[in-house]
């Protein structure tokens, strides 16, 4: 169940987020300012996906090498009980997005500035600031030779003398980039798309051909506005922005958000990678190329389209799996891990541009089969993708869960 806002909040709505609001924490703050920063930067999409990850694991390790609440992902250092696990934390996401985008300090520093006038000044607060710098030096050095800005080598697939669009796909490095806590990117990697002559392509061929055209008759107009609502933009950070509410309904504590945020990015930086490794293993077309060829593709139940368009413009990357998917499996088994499958809080999503416009939803599942969906609405995934996506998804973070960020005592 969802309901799509056009203008107004509910009085239960506003109370529920002044009551988020006063029980928010150094990381659920910095979770929100790691987010104005990258967009500011315009820092978008797989590299973002990186820069949470690192913001949030560096947080964690920080706070945990005060707490010693869980495991440490990669700082390996000595405890420091003595130091403040807030300002170690505020002290790790500041470097490290001084590092990843130094053109916004001026954003960065006024925020570490606010976040330090609220913890008591003394040695503990020193000590965590030194604690913090140190935590993200690990951290940095652990990802600087991840790869994913190894220069843009793709090569298109043709033959000599014939054309191709010539746009180059977004990102292809990261097919090849190191994972979080995973031995490769294609550690899970899904077994190939149905064969073009099965039932199960053509099912999801004339799925999507009827759904997701721009002069669809089957579409509903609720569907629609779905497809409207979830750009990249509002998709890329809604999972970060769900989890900010089910802390502050739950009260997690300080080394439970640290954990939470953690796991929770790690696991959405592992869907780019882990996707772009299959998607250009794969190299399995869009559903705008398939339609308008539906007379090669050797299915006598699908009919081709010539003229067909798709609702949402088709990414400049392959068709399977999907990203958008396998992130949302990805942060469901890291929240409902935490939360559990039932109804914690009502979860609003807000749109970017306009914050009047906003999607609502009992349970986080809810919200990302909406997620998922709208790719077929929108014109540019089939079913078969999608199922298997989610539960790829699942299976990236729950390797995470079972060996990252144990509980330690």
């Amino acid at each position: 169940m969802n309901r799509f806002v056009a203008s107004g909040i509910a009085i239960a709505i506003v109370m529920t987020l002044c009551s988020m609001t006063a029980h928010a924490d150094v990381v659920t703050d910095w979770n929100q300012t790691t987010l104005e920063v990258l967009k500011a930067g315009n820092m978008v999409g797989n590299p973002s996906s990186r820069a949470m990850a690192m913001v949030n694991v560096a947080m964690s390790d920080a706070i945990n090498s005060v707490q010693g609440r869980y495991t440490r992902y990669v700082f390996a250092a000595p405890a420091a009980p003595n130091a403040s696990a807030e300002a170690a934390a505020v002290s790790a996401a500041r470097q490290i997005l001084l590092q990843l985008v130094p053109a916004q300090r001026t954003k960065i520093d006024e925020a570490y500035a606010d976040s330090l006038s609220r913890i008591p000044d003394g040695s503990a607060k020193n000590d965590g600031i030194t604690l913090g710098e140190q935590v993200a030096a690990v951290v940095q050095s652990d990802r600087a030779t991840d790869a994913t800005n190894a220069p843009d080598t793709y090569r298109p697939i043709t033959s000599p003398g014939v054309w191709v669009p010539t746009q180059p796909p977004l990102f292809p490095q990261y097919a090849q980039a190191k994972p979080w806590g995973m031995k490769s990117a294609d550690q899970f990697r899904p077994g190939p798309p149905p064969s073009l002559t099965t039932a199960v392509y053509a099912r999801d061929y004339n799925e999507t051909k009827e759904l997701g055209g721009t002069k669809s008759s089957k579409r509903t107009q609720q569907q629609t506005d779905a497809v409207r609502f979830w750009t990249q933009t509002n998709f890329g950070f809604s999972w970060n922005d769900a989890a900010r509410q089910l802390s502050a309904a739950k009260k997690l504590s300080l080394a439970e958000n640290g954990r939470l945020f953690a796991l929770l990015t790690m696991g959405i930086a592992n869907s780019f990678i882990t996707d772009w490794d299959a998607k250009f293993h794969y190299n399995f077309w869009r559903p705008v190329t398939a339609i308008r060829n539906g007379d090669r593709d050797g299915n006598d139940a699908t009919e081709r389209d010539a003229g067909w368009t798709p609702l949402n413009a088709t990414p400049m990357h392959p068709e399977y799996p999907s990203q958008a998917a396998i992130q949302c499996g990805a942060a469901l088994a890291v929240l409902e891990s935490v939360f559990g499958t039932g109804s914690v809080a009502v979860v609003t999503a807000t749109d970017t541009v306009d914050a009047r416009l906003q999607r609502q939803f009992t349970t986080v599942a809810q919200m990302g089969e909406e997620q998922t969906l709208v790719r077929i609405w929108g014109g540019i995934h089939f079913r078969n993708t999608l199922e298997v996506s989610g539960q790829m998804g699942r299976k990236l973070s729950e390797h995470l869960i079972r060996n990252y960020l144990t509980p330690a005592r």
